[in-house]
């Protein structure tokens, strides 16, 4: 027996946690590397003679020079205000494609969310062309309007298609016994289908809001001038100048971005895969 045991724990360790921990220090390794590098000062970073992946000296001089000498604060309001309003009005339209898609049976409908789905895997460098005219006809240049407006024609798409899927995994019998009871096919959708789908939209939400935080070609073209920039533009331009790159701020400004969206999975994590699973399954 104790022969049987000690195999399985071996086995167990070759097979689950040896994988794991392989794949937790190469996906937390960038994460480490900003961090070292942000509190190196600019000596070390140069220091070709040092281990550059320990630390001898800290120092906060890079966090200080992004909050200080450069517009951080306001690129990160920028990017705060055009992720949350495009991803409420995505989800908001999502919501609506994936309900009718996934509850209505009707002809050209299958065709449809195939359509919707591909319309995802089209390229924006290929639509920012389009829509710049878009953009300046509509007077919308280098405020938050032209990005709110512009990443939905990303995110509806995939998000409509994940909802469709998980829309499907509820059964119908819930909503027809509420309309027999008295409910409009509106209050059936918002007392039972959208508690239940919760899961489904949380998923759908923090996909939107991950890919508008770090979206760089549309907010470069339609929002890139003096304080309008959002995040990921404003960092490059401001630390990036010519053949000067300042890495500690860089990598400064790297922790500090990627908190929000690691705060978002945090608390959404359990619903996150819950949704993409039943959306993927499922669509």
């Amino acid at each position: 027996m104790a022969i049987v045991g000690s195999h399985q724990k071996r086995s167990r360790w070759l097979n689950l946690y040896l994988p794991l921990t392989f794949f937790m220090v190469f996906l937390m390794f960038p994460f480490y590397w900003m961090l070292i590098v942000s509190v190196k000062p600019n000596s070390d970073l140069l220091n070709t003679t040092m281990n550059p992946f320990f630390l001898t000296s800290m120092t906060l001089d890079h966090y200080s020079y992004l909050f200080t000498d450069t517009a951080f604060m306001r690129y990160t309001v920028n990017t705060f205000v055009v992720t949350i309003g495009s991803t409420v009005l995505s989800l908001a339209t999502s919501i609506l494609i994936g309900y009718a898609l996934g509850r209505f049976r009707f002809r050209g409908g299958s065709f449809m969310g195939a359509a919707i789905f591909l319309a995802y895997l089209i390229p924006p460098t290929l639509l920012f062309i389009p829509l710049s005219q878009v953009v300046a006809n509509l007077g919308v240049y280098n405020s938050y309007w032209s990005l709110i407006f512009t990443y939905p024609t990303f995110l509806i798409p995939f998000a409509s298609w994940l909802l469709m899927g998980y829309f499907r995994t509820i059964a119908v019998d819930l909503e027809h016994a509420a309309m027999v009871d008295g409910a409009t096919r509106i209050e059936a959708m918002r007392h039972i289908v959208l508690p239940l789908a919760l899961p489904g939209i949380l998923s759908a939400g923090i996909f939107c809001f991950t890919l508008a935080w770090n979206e760089f070609l549309y907010a470069l073209v339609f929002m890139g001038s003096g304080n309008m920039k959002t995040l990921p533009v404003g960092v490059v331009t401001d630390l990036i100048r010519a053949d000067v790159y300042f890495w500690g701020s860089l990598m400064a400004a790297g922790i500090l971005g990627s908190v929000p969206v690691a705060v978002a999975y945090s608390f959404f994590v359990d619903n996150y895969i819950s949704g993409m699973t039943a959306g993927a399954t499922k669509g």
